[in-house]
């Protein structure tokens, strides 16, 4: 199908009309409204609303806000319908009732270029998840040794920590380096600073659009009917400070000091097109989380690191979602199994993507082996862990025959960390 709006029918455009991602951005007035993304215009939900051509909120408007919240706690017959609508008027030959009224079509499309893009979602809860296979095997290899790299639980239940909604962010916002302990190989004790090891994780984000009742379990067809759709996501990680902490609960302040989500949410739907056979889990898994469709999401992935006095970035990793052991189905469903409820706005971290060559790794921890491999860079720098000044961006599509389906960039830069003179560090 092609759209009106010419520039969402080139070939590479991350935004085609059979992708029509949602989020939430301000213009001129300053005003935070939700929108769609089309080619590089962003088209104005609220003013379609206002003018009576996309209703799907019954006596109540949705998209005057400032989140997609209200917006996904209609459910998935609301999601269809919407979409089903927004194509509608969007296509060629299609409705014409936007793309014939110039008045309304001055207000409702937006350049690209010309607003700010804001956190998508009120974050309800975070939840990081430890899906990948190949990241989960590089790390238990390199601190474990190759022989007992996985835990004997990895293969059996998808392991994963409660983050912070708090310090969930849009790409764009700048990351201060974090403090904390660590300690170094036959150190006494612990000494405090800045953490020196900083690293990215490319992950995916899976957006739950609906609520759960405590302590009902989930199926996994259910759960995957609750995902509203998936951003980018960049978990990053402070190793020094994990190292010294995590043991015996986990992640703590190594994790909590920011995550990083692309803007724009592409929806379950515009992303179903693109599932292909998953591997066939070994062990069985237990019937709870078996999936009868089993399929995964084939999704492109590339990570560019750019340093502040570079004059480009590299791409320094291309890894691939279908190398995720657990979809987010699956993983919402063990989140409920136990009795939890889950909220419009919760956020579920995929975990690390990384495929089997190095050049597919989705960490600077696995792509220089715990800094015993220094990475070179296209422009001559050379880096073990992230360093102030860079800047991370994490990219994605799922290719079609001659269009994608795209998240756009999320992005980040590191800047120092905020010392304070009393701490001596």
């Amino acid at each position: 199908m092609r759209s009106w709006v010419e520039s969402a029918n080139l070939a590479d455009c991350h935004f085609s009309l059979l992708n029509l991602p949602y989020g939430v951005f301000c213009a001129d007035s300053g005003q935070l409204r939700c929108g769609v993304a089309i080619g590089d215009q962003v088209l104005d939900l609220a003013e379609l609303e206002a003018a009576g051509l996309l209703e799907v909120g019954a006596d109540r408007p949705v998209f005057d806000c400032d989140a997609l919240n209200a917006f996904m706690a209609l459910g998935s017959s609301a999601w269809a319908r919407a979409r089903a609508r927004l194509t509608e008027l969007l296509v060629a030959g299609g409705d014409s009732a936007l793309a014939d009224d110039s008045v309304l079509r001055a207000r409702a499309l937006v350049p690209a270029a010309s607003v700010q893009l804001h956190l998508p979602f009120e974050v309800a809860e975070y939840t990081d998840f430890y899906s990948g296979r190949q990241h989960a095997w590089n790390v238990g290899a390199m601190f474990r040794g190759p022989d007992n790299a996985l835990p004997s639980n990895w293969l059996h239940v998808p392991v994963a920590y409660n983050g912070r909604a708090s310090t969930v962010v849009v790409s764009g916002t700048d990351i201060r380096r974090p403090l904390g302990q660590t300690r170094k190989p036959g150190a006494a004790g612990p000494e405090f600073g800045p953490s020196r090891r900083l690293d990215f994780e490319v992950e995916l984000g899976a957006v739950v659009g609906q609520s759960s009742v405590m302590g009902e379990p989930l199926t996994v067809a259910e759960a995957d009917a609750m995902i509203f759709g998936y951003v980018l996501l960049n978990d990053w990680s402070a190793r020094d400070i994990q190292t010294w902490e995590y043991r015996p609960l986990g992640p703590f302040q190594s994790k909590a000091f920011a995550t990083s989500v692309s803007p724009w949410v592409v929806s379950r739907a515009a992303l179903d097109p693109f599932r292909i056979p998953a591997p066939e889990p070994k062990p069985a898994l237990l019937p709870y989380l078996q999936r009868s469709d089993s399929t995964c999401l084939n999704i492109e992935l590339e990570v560019r690191l750019r340093p502040a006095v570079a004059a480009r970035a590299t791409t320094i990793s291309r890894c691939n979602s279908r190398h995720l052991y657990y979809s987010a189905a699956q993983q919402l469903t063990h989140h409920a199994v136990g009795g939890c409820r889950m909220n419009v706005g919760d956020l579920l971290g995929s975990g690390t993507i990384s495929g089997p060559e190095k050049h597919q790794y989705g960490s600077l921890l696995e792509i220089t082996w715990g800094g015993k491999e220094a990475l070179k860079l296209d422009t001559g720098e050379t880096r073990t862990f992230i360093e102030d000044g860079d800047t991370l961006t994490l990219t994605g599509w799922a290719q079609g025959d001659g269009y994608r389906v795209g998240f756009g960039e999320c992005t980040g830069k590191i800047g120092p960390a905020l010392r304070k003179a009393a701490w001596g560090c």
